[in-house]
């Protein structure tokens, strides 16, 4: 249910599995599908389309009457301008959030360790290191 369809394995049987629950499940099978055109909101031309779209999946998504669903489509509608802005100005706080992750992580695996120098160091060098961090 949370892998793009393109990354379902063959060998696991995943597509005909996912098939099978959303055939035996419909109020599954519409959360997935509204998930999978939620997707496309960041494919769109400009903003102009984009509120468009948007507008338009949150009419699916109420009229679903899944009430987890229709809360999410409240939610989106309260923050639909952080959402437009990235067609204003195509920055994402991606990198900084994996950043911040990490630094939780390491802060998390540290617990007892009272040597805040060595705490700074391993926060530089997050981004050259290319292993998991410990």
């Amino acid at each position: 249910m949370l892998k793009n369809k393109a990354n379902l394995n063959e060998d696991y049987g995943e597509k005909e599995r996912l098939e099978e629950a959303l055939n035996i499940n419909k109020p599954l099978a519409t959360a997935y599908y509204l998930k999978e055109a939620l997707k496309l909101f960041w494919l769109q031309k400009d903003k102009t389309e984009a509120k468009k779209f948007l507008g338009q999946w949150i009419a699916m998504a109420k009229a679903s009457g899944i009430r987890l669903i229709v809360n999410f489509a409240e939610t989106l509608l309260k923050h639909r301008y952080g959402m437009f802005s990235w067609y204003d100005h195509k920055v994402s706080s991606g990198k900084l959030e994996g950043t911040n992750n990490k630094i939780k992580v390491m802060k998390r695996t540290a617990y007892g360790y009272r040597d805040m120098d060595f705490f700074k160091l391993k926060i530089l060098s997050i981004h050259e290191t290319k292993y998991a961090l410990i």
